[in-house]
C-alpha cells in the first residue's frame, strides 16, 4: 500500500471541483484508488460494502456508502494484464478530532483491501494504490 501524496493520474478539472465541494458540503470523506493489475495476467477485483475507514483514536468507523469504476461484491471487476484500476470510494464523515486513519475491507476471506496510517489532511480527498 502507498499513500500518494502527488498522484500522476489526472482528474477532470470539473469533477475534482465537484467531488471537493461535496466533500466540503456534506462531510464525505473521499479516497482515489489505483490496483495494479499483473503484467502478464489479467485480474479481477472488487470492492465489499463492509469496507471502513476506521479513526485509529477512537472506535468510530466511517461507512462506504458509494463507489465509481469499481465493482461491489460479489460481481467482479476485470483489470486486463499489463493495466491498472483507477476507482474512487466514498465514506462518512470522519470526526473532527480524527488526524489518523486506516482503510479496511472486513471480509470473510484473504485478499482484503487494506491502507494504514493515512494522515488526516483538510480536503478529506487522498489518494492511494492498493
Amino acid at each position: 500500500m502507498d499513500i500518494i501524496t502527488k498522484p500522476k493520474v489526472e482528474i477532470a478539472p470539473d469533477l475534482l471541483r465537484k467531488l471537493e465541494e461535496m466533500t466540503a458540503e456534506e462531510g464525505q470523506v473521499i479516497v482515489h484508488c489505483i490496483s495494479g493489475g499483473s503484467l502478464l495476467y489479467d485480474s479481477y477485483i472488487r470492492i465489499w460494502p463492509t469496507t471502513y475507514l476506521y479513526d485509529q483514536h477512537s472506535d468510530h468507523a466511517s461507512e462506504l456508502v458509494h463507489v465509481e469504476n469499481i465493482s461491489m461484491a460479489p460481481e467482479w471487476m476485470l483489470v486486463p494484464a499489463g493495466y491498472v484500476a483507477y476507482y474512487s470510494l466514498f465514506f462518512t464523515r470522519l470526526p473532527k478530532s480524527c488526524s489518523m486513519f486506516d482503510l479496511e475491507e472486513v471480509i470473510p476471506q484473504p485478499g482484503n483491501f487494506s491502507a494504514k496510517n493515512i494522515s488526516r489532511n483538510n480536503t478529506d480527498v487522498y489518494y492511494i494504490r492498493l
